[in-house]
């Protein structure tokens, strides 16, 4: 199992380790990393089949196996933060939206859950880089990045 920023759910992809060529085939099943120049985050069995567990980040390739058969309309939008405080996760929210003219905030579960803030509903990945540019140079929020909505 893996997170992706931006393919669809159920994707099957085969990532591979670009220091040995170990690979594992994983599917998409949740949203992530939220960590700047990272790509995709694999579960901890992943992880062994790629022998990445002692350095904990290697550099890989991901390739597409197979996409799902009915995935819907892709739309995307910039994550800016991730807060464990809502009344935080709001305030940003509320600048983004004056700024942006959307914003919405969106738990994330988990241990600790955070409040993500996400600008933005853009129906290509090209034009929410395009926001996560604009965003980065007008605010001077550095951990803009794109990610996929999902349902």
């Amino acid at each position: 199992m893996a997170a992706h920023r931006t393919l669809p759910f159920q994707t099957w992809v085969r990532v591979v380790n670009l220091v040995n060529q170990r690979s594992v085939e994983v599917r998409i099943i949740d949203r992530g990393p939220f960590v700047d120049g990272r790509i995709i985050d694999l579960s901890h069995a992943a992880a062994q089949a790629l022998d990445m567990i002692g350095p904990g980040v290697v550099r890989v390739r991901v390739e597409i196996i197979r996409a799902p058969e009915s995935a819907p309309a892709a739309t995307f939008a910039v994550q800016v933060g991730a807060y464990r405080d809502r009344d935080n996760a709001e305030r940003v929210r509320v600048s983004m939206a004056e700024r942006y003219g959307s914003a919405r905030l969106v738990l994330r579960q988990g241990s600790p859950s955070v409040w993500r803030v996400l600008v933005g509903a853009e129906s290509s990945e090209s034009a929410a880089a395009a926001l996560s540019d604009r965003i980065r140079r007008d605010s001077g929020e550095r951990n803009a990045f794109v990610v996929r909505l999902d349902s």
